[in-house]
């Protein structure tokens, strides 16, 4: 399948945006996405991995047959549990270890280092089982029951497309009840990341991807209007955004737009977030689709594509970088005066994202000649 380099770019951009995003006191965390607008890069992973799935399965069953990418996606949603599993051990152990070395973070909760050594055993299985999923890894947990339904829900949404999304959209009405019946080991009501309200986002993705080349053509009939109506929403989003920066002197601002969207949830996707994700992706899709493929051949572009393309290593990759990060920053003096200290260290982070990115990218032409001088190949 011939891979979009502007769809790989923005999964680079999602994943450095939530690396930083994860680092309380960085500088490079006050220019990602959810600053300029009413949703964040969890939002754009999610949509994003939907739309790849569309993609593929189309591909897939057209030239292997249903049964073939039903297979697939449950050996993906497989492989997505088990790195669940090591990213949470590894978020543990490495947590554990910075904490030995006196290095201090809030990126994520202390008791994980306590428990792998206390009770491994059942540190990792709480999180084999999903009655526990560790902060940092809570998009991978959802991800893991998003692709599990693929094999049933993908066909059913190909056969019937607006059944299957109207079913989509009542399960997201009742989302919230629903994800109070999930055991958790969480104090609030079931996942953080409510799978059943964010299914509605992931599973847009999966129309967008497999009926793109029918849609685009009786959607651009209406590009001006759409056009206008998207650029209306992001604006709205981020009027709220600069409201909620100011603080307290544009509360009745702020209260004045809550009257207008309600409640905005991003733990259970709440409508104002989803249409302004919608509305960013039309604009990425057909007005600025040409600047985005222009940035996408660019050095820095290509870079954050590499980064895109490393799939579950990756997301690993992003969560022991932002623990890391966060130790690195408190260990600068604050003040104004170190400000760039802790640039720097940011940039250090997103470069180093990206050449761990590149070598796994690059591993045909270095692994099996460090297996042979291993004695392993």
């Amino acid at each position: 399948m011939k891979r979009i380099a502007a769809l790989d770019m923005l999964r680079g951009y999602a994943l450095v945006c939530i690396m930083l995003d994860h680092m309380p006191i960085g500088v490079l965390r006050n220019l990602t996405l959810t600053n300029f607008a009413v949703f964040d890069a969890a939002e754009l992973f999610v949509l994003l991995s939907g739309f790849l799935v569309g993609m593929v399965w189309v591909k897939v069953e057209a030239r292997e047959g249903r049964r073939a990418a039903q297979i697939r996606f449950l050996r993906r949603a497989a492989q997505v549990w088990l790195a669940l599993i090591a990213g949470a051990i590894l978020l543990a152990l490495f947590s554990a270890l910075l904490f030995q070395l006196h290095m201090n973070h809030t990126a994520v909760w202390f008791q994980y280092a306590r428990w792998i050594i206390e009770h491994p055993i059942g540190y990792v299985a709480t999180v084999a089982l999903m009655w526990m999923q560790p902060n940092l890894l809570d998009v991978l947990a959802l991800y893991v029951l998003l692709i599990a339904t693929v094999p049933v829900t993908v066909p059913f949404l190909l056969r019937w497309p607006w059944l299957a999304m109207a079913v989509s959209v009542l399960v997201w009405v009742f989302a919230q009840p629903l994800n109070a019946l999930i055991p958790n080991q969480r104090p609030g009501p079931g996942l953080l990341f409510n799978p059943f309200g964010w299914q509605l986002l992931f599973f847009a993705g999966v129309a967008m991807g497999a009926f793109r080349e029918r849609v685009m053509p009786v959607l651009r009939r209406y590009s001006a209007l759409l056009t206008w109506i998207s650029v209306g929403v992001l604006l709205f989003g981020l009027t709220i955004v600069i409201a909620w920066k100011i603080g307290a002197p544009a509360k009745p601002v702020s209260q004045f737009l809550r009257q207008i969207t309600g409640g905005i949830d991003k733990w259970s996707l709440d409508f104002m977030r989803f249409t302004a994700i919608l509305a960013a992706s039309w604009m990425v899709a057909v007005p600025l689709a040409r600047p985005f493929a222009w940035m996408a051949a660019t050095v820095p572009g290509e870079a954050l594509a590499e980064i895109g393309r490393g799939g579950l290593l990756s997301f690993i990759v992003c969560v022991m970088l932002s623990i890391w990060g966060d130790a690195l920053d408190m260990t600068v003096p604050p003040g104004a005066a170190n400000i760039w200290t802790r640039l720097a260290i940011d940039i250090w982070l997103v470069v180093t994202f990206w050449a761990i990115s590149a070598a796994w990218m690059r591993r045909e032409t270095w692994l099996p000649p460090l297996r042979t001088r291993l004695g392993l190949g």
